[in-house]
């Protein structure tokens, strides 16, 4: 079945038992937020609250918290919206395979919204304050809505073929903003509405703003889809829903019909004010910054209004899963988009944007001894292509090199990557660009470093399994405890890092120390950070074949604050390894050198991947907050047996 409404999805859930209802009363300051994340991570069902603390409406909890559970929601539409994304890859299926693709004009009719006069979400109106006021973690600067459709309307050519419907955080409550009349409207960059912002910015006209809440659930879906310009999600919505979005025109303002929760209101110029902070999905809180001040006229909701929420954090978490399904419903699209690439992996537990993985092809000289030639064109082409610009490590194969390998097997494809790492060619930095809102590995907000790493071509080493014997009684003692988290990849315990100099000066002695032990001698490098390649060619060579081959062995080198930590998991290591380094920062190598604005290294490449000062805390529970929960959860407790 398709749904008209999030209580219709509810009801169709706890039929099929895979919903229950809570009645106790849970308060909505920390606690909602703790029992998700543990329903999220045991794989627990939908949850139905229906007492909260300070407001008369129900929350729901982990909608779409399992893989199975997201496809049971979109079952009878998913086959044909995958089908869509193909032919939207390869048009030619519809000569090629006409029986796949005859089906597909029916559902297309409902990628058409339809205007109402009336619908259910006007049934009733209320104020900020009146709603769930969701945090979710104890530093966070107030309640947020974390499940938001914000819609806009492009102020040059109004109308919903030109709209945007996008997941941006709101924020209701917080000391900065008016109470019952300001929300704090959190957009990043390479968003939507912010060309729509723009628009209303020349025309010197505010911006109208509704956020939509609940609502069928492929709403929400529609809402962090990355779809082309010029692709309406609410057309999208439609089609996912099996049914034409319906909306009513109001006060200038376009509202859901179906959603549970309308607020209308503008952003009014450039008036910015402190929003946050705010647990993320990187695993820290960003900081709080000035956002614009979303404006609010009016608020509306259905008679059985219900709140669905979420949470996000280090994942995974319950937004993993829209992730997963965007990938399987994409994965025949993005290779028409960007010739060459055949598959893209964004890795959820590096925080999805600082670590890409990709397949492309490498067919500019097919007689000639492979080297990135094409993939350095489709490295460029991926971090120019929608959000994927957001990535900050990309690591791009040629997939003729070994066809079977899966890319979203994270050692495997970092063995394949280390085998054929040509450390002096295949780094290639961008310096002094932009980067994701969350992430505060750089030097500032929204700006940092990316770097592409090409790889093609035949191994060039054997990946070693063990350090080299006597390497770490020669290391300063600074570096005291050092593991093999996989062939050729070490994690080294490093001294806490401090500002400045001082603290690149740890990496830069790392990387001397590990010089020193293959010369078999100290001796005076010069002061500058690089020098010429020639220059570090030959001190490469002037080391011992036996010491050159072992430390070619172990191309990569990731210093971090606790070797335990980081090695506990490959997830762990994923998490600290790339949320916590800024490519063009926080990377070095023995036997460096810098030609013609080219930076490369001979010996082992060396990862700074310790906490910086300037990097945002990362996400803890409150003890007091924990203790509740377990005496929640206890033998005599409302939630025994399900978190």
């Amino acid at each position: 079945m398709t749904y008209r409404s999030l209580s219709a999805c509810v009801a169709d859930l706890e039929a099929k038992k895979q919903l229950v209802r809570i009645d106790a009363e849970i308060d909505p300051h920390l606690e909602l937020a703790a029992i998700q994340r543990r329903l999220h991570a045991k794989g627990g069902p939908a949850v139905l609250f229906t007492r909260i603390k300070g407001t008369a409406f129900p929350c729901l909890a982990n909608l779409y918290g399992t893989e199975d559970r997201v496809h049971f929601l979109f079952r009878k539409t998913l086959r044909k919206i995958q089908a869509l994304f193909a032919l939207a890859g390869d048009p030619g299926l519809v000569f090629r395979r006409p029986l796949r693709t005859s089906g597909l004009a029916l559902p297309m009719l409902n990628a058409l919204p339809r205007r109402v006069k009336n619908g259910p979400i006007l049934a009733g109106r209320t104020a900020l304050s009146a709603l769930p006021q969701l945090q979710s973690w104890p530093l966070d600067g107030g309640a947020y809505i974390t499940l938001p459709q914000v819609y806009t309307e492009n102020p040059d050519r109004p109308g919903w073929l030109r709209s945007n419907l996008g997941m941006y955080r709101v924020q209701i409550s917080g000391p900065h903003h008016a109470r019952d009349e300001e929300a704090g409207l959190h957009y990043q960059i390479h968003r939507g509405i912010a060309n729509h912002h723009a628009a209303a910015l020349r025309l010197n006209r505010p911006l109208r703003v509704s956020v939509f809440v609940g609502g069928p659930p492929a709403h929400a879906l529609a809402a962090v889809m990355p779809l082309p310009e010029g692709i309406p999600e609410l057309a999208f919505a439609g089609v996912l829903a099996g049914r034409r979005f319906r909306y009513i025109r109001q006060m200038d303002h376009m509202l859901s019909a179906d959603a549970d929760f309308c607020l209308v209101g503008t952003l009014d110029g450039i008036r910015q004010l402190p929003e946050g902070p705010f647990g993320d999905h990187l695993g820290y809180y960003s900081l709080a910054h000035d956002f614009p001040v979303l404006k609010i006229e009016a608020i509306y909701h259905r008679r059985d209004a219900i709140w669905p929420f979420t949470v996000v954090g280090r994942p995974p978490q319950e937004d993993s899963h829209f992730a997963t399904l965007i990938h399987s419903l994409t994965r025949d699209a993005l290779p028409a988009a960007i010739p060459g690439i055949r598959a893209v992996h964004a890795v959820e537990e590096s925080g999805v944007h600082p670590l890409l993985l990709a397949v492309g092809s490498e067919r500019y000289v097919p007689y000639a001894e492979r080297r990135p030639r094409e993939l350095l064109t489709q490295s460029h082409a991926i971090l120019g292509f929608g959000q994927l610009s957001l990535a900050k490590f990309l690591f791009l194969v040629a997939g003729e090199d070994d066809p079977g390998l899966n890319i979203r097997d994270v050692p495997a494809f970092f063995r394949h990557v280390l085998l054929r790492l040509r450390l002096e060619e295949d780094l290639h930095y961008i310096t002094r660009t932009t980067m994701d809102t969350l992430d505060y590995s750089g030097h500032a907000l929204h700006a940092g470093s990316k770097l592409a790493v090409t790889v093609a071509g035949s191994p060039v080493r054997e990946l070693a399994n063990e350090v080299p014997s006597g390497l770490a009684e020669s290391l300063p003692p600074e570096f005291p405890k050092m593991k093999l988290l996989l062939p050729g990849v070490v994690v080294v315990q490093a001294p806490p890092y401090v500002d400045g100099e001082q603290g690149q000066a740890s990496r830069q002695t790392f990387a001397h120390a590990l010089q020193t032990w293959a010369l078999g001698r100290d001796y005076q490098w010069q002061k500058a950070e690089y020098i010429k390649r020639r220059q570090a060619e030959w001190f490469w060579h002037e080391a011992s074949e036996g010491r050159r081959r072992d430390l070619q062995g172990l191309p990569l080198w990731v210093l971090v604050d606790d070797a335990d930590f980081a090695c506990r998991s490959m997830a762990d290591f994923l998490w600290v390894a790339f949320t916590r380094c800024d490519p063009a920062a926080d990377t070095g190598g023995a036997f460096a050198f810098m030609e013609a604005k080219h930076w490369g290294c001979f010996g082992p490449w060396v990862f700074d991947s310790r906490t910086k000062p300037h990097h945002a805390p990362p996400l803890e529970e409150s003890p007091e907050t924990t203790r509740k929960i377990e005496t929640l959860a206890a033998s005599n407790g409302p939630l025994h047996g399900l978190i």
